[in-house]
């Protein structure tokens, strides 16, 4: 006689059916927000890309310098930032000038958020300007004429802080880190502390076998699909192009993960989605001449930190010449840029550390464990963190003596010695490195090196057919 009891009893079978019934009442409600939000995102999209000058910045600001205006025009902006209620600002502290990246989104990441860095620079009480653009660039223009007109900026940014004590503070997020070192090479006397965050210098360094977008330029045969995208686009590079590159770096988030997420916490993850969407989905423009020097003379090239890039009128782009401390902050969990190509020009400019401080140059760098590309200008604890100690620390950075340091973060606790004079939650501190300190993160050898130069000589060649 069998004692094997029914895989369902007659009191399970109804409990089963009711749980089904939810899961399925659940699943539908469920992809009806879903399904609102996209529409929602969808008709955001619409009004975003409607105005005039569209951006995500969390402040409101006061036009200062139109580029468009400019001898030769470009569209971008300077334009200053109001403080938010309860915020009072010193305008005899020296000014922060927040620069955005040009990388396919539109401007205003590096004041998306309360913590942000324009927030916690104005929470300590520095005025703040921000440089941004318009989603169609000028005709004619070229990078070189952008640089030009952040120089103009910055000369309006002083002369409306005659009284200030010191020089601005420029930030370059990402494609501006860059962008921000040529112009200050150039004109060395208009910068005060600049910080870097997230900008690759180094183009061809990294690890290998890790962070694959270094090698896609190599494995498509160079900047050739460049040029065909901005033929095709009748002289215009479309910046969503860009995007993509993003995007194909982790598929399975785009086609999946990032909808699913919004679709799990329908309740409460829709407003974020959205803002960010906002931001993520608000693509530009850039002219042919901008991106073809882009990726010739930087990613393909490699030619910043070897002193291969001349303007117009003869001058040589020479990172050395700036007399500015730098602050480079990158991360471990940044596969955009990873921190072989955010210092790795410190290595190929210096033999040690006495020749940087022969040349007189104060480089600050902080590596993060965890945070990826986006999170060192979006992420609010990062924000708290680095960049508000930043903000806090920068007449101090100022006058550290020619050298390498490393910025290091040390929660403040109950046996933190004069704990009373301790500003926030975080102690920073800069520690002497040398350059071993960075070589010990890896890189290239010499055989990568000839392989990556190789890859641009094809490129030149595919390019000039």
């Amino acid at each position: 006689m069998s004692t094997d009891k029914p895989a369902i009893s007659g009191d399970s079978l109804p409990r089963l059916f009711a749980s089904a019934f939810e899961y399925l009442v659940d699943t539908g409600q469920r992809s009806v927000l879903f399904l609102d939000v996209m529409r929602q995102r969808g008709l955001q999209y619409r009004e975003h890309i409607a105005e005039t000058a569209p951006h995500v910045l969390n402040y409101e600001v006061e036009l200062i310098v139109d580029g468009r205006t400019l001898r030769r025009p470009v569209n971008y902006a300077l334009v200053s930032v109001a403080p938010p209620s309860g915020v009072e600002i010193d305008n005899k502290r020296r000014p922060f000038v927040v620069v955005d990246p040009r990388a396919g989104h539109g401007p205003g990441i590096g004041g998306f958020k309360a913590d942000s860095e324009i927030g916690v620079a104005m929470k300590a009480g520095h005025p703040c300007y921000f440089i941004g653009f318009l989603p169609e660039p000028m005709p004619g223009q070229t990078i070189e004429d952008i640089a030009r007109a952040e120089a103009v900026f910055i000369e309006k940014v002083i002369a409306l802080h005659p009284e200030a004590d010191g020089k601005p503070c420029v930030i370059g997020n990402c494609q501006a880190g860059w962008a921000v070192m040529i112009l200050a090479s150039l004109r060395p006397e208009l910068f005060g502390p600049l910080i870097i965050a997230g900008a690759p210098l180094s183009y061809w360094a990294g690890v290998r076998g890790k962070n694959p977008m270094r090698y896609s330029g190599g494995l498509l045969g160079g900047s050739w699909l460049t040029a065909l995208t901005s033929d095709l686009g009748g002289g215009k590079f479309d910046g969503a192009w860009l995007v993509q590159n993003f995007e194909n770096m982790n598929p399975s988030n785009t086609l999946w993960t990032k909808q699913y997420n919004v679709y799990s916490k329908v309740d409460s993850e829709a407003d974020r989605y959205l803002e960010f969407e906002r931001w993520w989905g608000g693509h530009v423009n850039l002219n042919a001449e901008e991106i073809q020097f882009i990726v010739d003379e930087l990613f393909v090239g490699n030619n910043l930190a070897a002193g291969r890039i001349k303007t117009s009128d003869g001058q040589v782009v020479d990172l050395r010449k700036i007399s500015s401390p730098i602050v480079v902050f990158c991360s471990k969990g940044d596969n955009i840029t990873p921190p072989q190509q955010a210092l790795g020009w410190i290595l190929d400019l210096y033999s040690d550390v006495d020749e940087i401080r022969a040349y007189g140059q104060t480089i600050v760098y902080t590596v993060h464990e965890t945070v990826g590309h986006l999170g060192i200008f979006v992420s609010g604890g990062v924000a708290k963190k680095e960049h508000s100690e930043f903000s806090s620390n920068i007449d101090l950075i100022d006058v550290l003596p020619p050298g390498l340091y490393e910025a290091t973060f040390e929660a403040k606790s109950a046996d933190t010695a004069h704990a009373e004079l301790v500003v926030g939650k975080w102690i920073m501190r800069c520690e002497r490195r040398t350059l071993d300190d960075i070589r010990a993160m890896g890189g290239n050898a010499a055989e990568d090196e000839r392989r990556f130069a190789t890859a641009a000589r094809v490129s030149e060649i595919n390019l000039s057919n």
